[in-house]
């Protein structure tokens, strides 16, 4: 199996990806290879710096690079040549079986859907995050940003390929699946929540357990929490908020350490015909390391495989 890492993303780009992607190699099994894409030289030079023997890796030469001031949808046809753009075509072909990026995530979103394309069936894809809950277990919540305005339908397929990512990837034998409202009432919230409240209801394909609110989203109520895009990302950037307080106020707490970012490494990119996976642009060695364990993770779970066959 080769994992690709896009060398150019993030803050910290490249030498928190290679030194990374150094420590993520000595974890993997031998049959795992990391492919480092970017600038050659630039590589080379991060390798030494940090210990590293190219040898150990297979080294893919894109010179260019989409920053993250680049527009997303203009980005990847003007750059062909760049780390995210040949990344995609490695993906597309299998020389690679998943592509990890801590870089501009709306280049990654158009990648996946203009270069991998979209599974049949899939009205939207989708990013997740991780909550850790106070009993020792995580949920997974989605949408967290990809799509700011939803239909019902797609919150409900949502549900789906949250359900199928907690079974295949995180081991949950049959994910409790919850709603994000401001109520537990079936009438409370909004027509999009009302509507999706329904059809989650009726439906023979999920374990869903009801509405959750705000104050129950770290107790361990849902394994999967549904939500638009726009909340969904509110609620990570104020838990990524707390953490950071946390962190300031000099409080040490081992369930407050589980906020950490580094920790989960990285997303999936649900609903496409691959595996993607998204990184924090602040990600650090840790972090990137976490992300391609991850991309591991979810490539050798079959997940995209998994997610088109129950769609078609």
């Amino acid at each position: 199996m080769k994992i690709g890492i896009d060398i150019f993303g993030g803050d910290f780009a490249p030498d928190a990806n290679v030194a990374g992607a150094i420590l993520a190699q000595k974890e993997f099994p031998q049959d795992t290879k990391i492919v480092l894409i970017g600038d050659q030289d630039s590589i080379l030079n991060c390798l030494s710096v940090h210990g590293g023997n190219p040898d150990d890796f297979e080294i893919v030469h894109a010179p260019d690079e989409i920053t993250m001031h680049d527009h997303p949808t203009r980005a990847i046809p003007q750059k062909p040549n760049s780390s995210i753009s040949v990344g995609f075509d490695l993906l597309a072909s299998n020389d690679i079986q998943a592509f990890a990026s801590t870089g501009n995530t709306g280049a990654m979103l158009v990648g996946s859907i203009y270069k991998i394309h979209t599974i049949p069936g899939i009205i939207r894809p989708c990013i997740t995050s991780t909550l850790p809950a106070i009993d020792g277990s995580n949920s997974i919540l989605l949408d967290v940003g990809s799509n700011a305005d939803c239909k019902p339908d797609v919150l409900y397929q949502f549900a789906l390929l949250g359900s199928l990512y907690a079974k295949n990837v995180y081991g949950v034998e049959k994910p409790r699946i919850a709603l994000l409202n401001i109520g537990e009432e079936e009438s409370k919230g909004n027509l999009l929540t009302i509507a999706t409240y329904k059809l989650l209801a009726e439906s023979d394909e999920l374990e869903f357990v009801g509405n959750i609110e705000g104050r129950d989203l770290f107790l361990g109520k849902a394994d999967v929490v549904v939500c638009d895009g726009f909340t969904g990302n509110i609620v990570l950037k104020e838990a990524e908020g707390i953490y950071t307080l946390m962190k300031k106020r000099g409080i040490k707490d081992a369930y407050f350490d589980r906020f950490n970012y580094e920790n989960y490494g990285g997303t999936a990119i649900l609903g496409v015909k691959g595996n993607v996976i998204i990184g924090h642009g602040i990600s650090n060695d840790i972090a990137v390391k976490n992300m391609l364990l991850h991309a591991h993770q979810v490539a050798k779970s079959g997940l995209s495989k998994k997610i088109n066959e129950a769609f078609n």
